[in-house]
This record gives C-alpha cells, structure tokens and sequence, in this order.
C-alpha cells in the first residue's frame, strides 16, 4: 500500500525540536492537572514493514498504541502474523475502523458512513464490520468505533450506542456532536495527513497543534503509518520519551481511558 507522505518529513526537522517539543508541553500542560495522551494508528490490516516498524517502536518504549483495524483488511493470516507483538498486551487497544474503508459519497467529502446512506445500509456495515474483528480477535476487540477519515453522520452517532459501542474517536471538534452516551475520544494532532506544501509552515502547524493539545488537558495523537519514512519514525522516536518524562502526563489508550482501574503500567 503506498501514501503520500506528507511535506514537513522530506527535510531536515527545525533546529532545537527536541527543545520546542519539551518547551510545549511544560508550557502548555497544568502539572496540578494530568493530561491523557494516547495515540491512534489508522488503517490497521496488513502486515507490510512500516506496520512492523510502529509496532517494534512502540513495544520498545512501552508506549499503550490504540490499532484502528480496517475489518475487510484483517483475516486469519494476516492476524497471525501480528502475533509476534502479543496482541494480548494491554498496551494494545485494537477498535473498529469502519468496514471496508469505502467512500460511500458522491459528491464533497469522503465518509463511509454519513448522511447519504439508510440507516439499516450503516447498521449492516456496522455489523458485518464488528462480526469479522469479534470472530478474529475475540475478547481483545474495544467496543470503541473510529470512522474512516474521522466522518460520519447522524445515522451513525445515533446507531453506534444502540449496538453497544462505548465511544467514538474522531477528529476533535467533529460534527455532528456525538451524543451524551457516546463519549467522543478525539484525535487532535495529526502526524502524517497533513497537506501543507511547504514543510517550514508544516512544522509551525504541527507544533502549534501539540501547543494547543498540550492546554487543552488530552492530547490524541494520530498516526498512519504507510505515510511514515525515516524522519517521521525518528521523530516519534523523539517524541515518546519526552512524553513519558513529563511528572503530569498519563500515557494511555482508548480502555484505561473509559476503564481507569485499567492502568497500563508497564507494557511489557
């Protein structure tokens, strides 16, 4: 599967990052206050290298990973292959994305699952989708639903409680709102979908989102690892251990959020 790779990972990063980043988040984030971070990796289902490499990156900083799978992507082999990371690791929160990561719009933005469609089309991709990752991954699935391109509709905020799912996670500030018993567990800085064309004002964008992020007390950091080269594992690399280091950060994923007793301590 080849992506494009966003602008700011073709140069050199800004001279002093480690210091900015570190600066960011002892600036923005209330050390009397703990602020959740966690990442979400989309597109989950092949096993090709950059999938390797996240999850090699993430086991050795045991760093919790929130794996978004695509279900039509996902088969038995396929899930055998992933068992050399120990999906069984509760660092590991492996979650819904979609069905078949299928734009279903005719005109305007992409979404498998907004307001063009019936409700009983949603609710039977809903399904399909939760059917397959259940008989595949049994108990290790979250009930937690993440819309390819962090899109849906009505039909689906409405759907997703009244089949059990216990929260949605998209981009944060997503309309329509997610309803009160559907929490939303928001992504809010994206790594590698970024469209700016000149990498300088790649960067200020990045880091202002972490800045933003930082202050606003959870931080969800999105990952899609077929647009990752050298310099964006690097800087994850980079980023994970400044996390970690910070005295007023919980490094978290999608179950210790809505399950706090939870805790993932140690990932391995």
């Amino acid at each position: 599967m080849t992506a494009t790779i966003s602008s700011l990972w073709s140069g050199d990063p800004p001279a002093g990052l480690s210091r900015q980043l570190h600066d960011l988040l002892h600036t923005g984030i209330d050390r009397n206050r703990p602020t959740q971070v966690f990442f979400r990796a989309d597109d989950i289902g092949p096993v090709d290298e950059p999938f390797r490499r996240l999850m090699r990156l993430f086991a050795s900083h045991k760093m919790p990973l929130c794996l978004a799978v695509v279900p039509a992507w996902l088969d038995r082999e396929r899930w055998r292959e992933m068992q050399r990371f120990e999906p069984g690791n509760p660092g590991w929160c492996w979650h819904q994305h979609g069905w078949q990561h299928k734009n279903h719009e005719a005109q305007g933005k992409k979404s498998e699952f907004g307001d063009s469609r019936t409700k009983e089309a949603i609710v039977s991709d809903l399904h399909q989708g939760r059917d397959r990752l259940e008989e595949i991954l049994g108990p290790l699935l979250v009930p937690v639903f993440t819309p390819p391109w962090n899109r849906c509709g009505e039909a689906t905020l409405q759907a997703l409680p009244e089949l059990g799912y216990a929260a949605i996670s998209r981009a944060q500030g997503a309309k329509p709102s997610s309803p009160a018993n559907l929490p939303g567990l928001d992504v809010n800085v994206d790594l590698h979908t970024r469209r700016e064309q000149d990498p300088r004002q790649g960067w200020t964008n990045l880091l202002s989102e972490f800045g933003q992020a930082a202050r606003y007390g959870r931080m969800g950091i999105m990952i899609h690892h077929q647009r990752m080269n050298k310099a964006a594992f690097a800087f994850l690399d980079l980023l994970l251990p400044l996390l970690q280091a910070h005295q007023a950060v919980s490094c978290c994923n999608f179950k210790t959020i809505l399950h706090p007793a939870d805790k993932v301590d140690d990932q391995g």
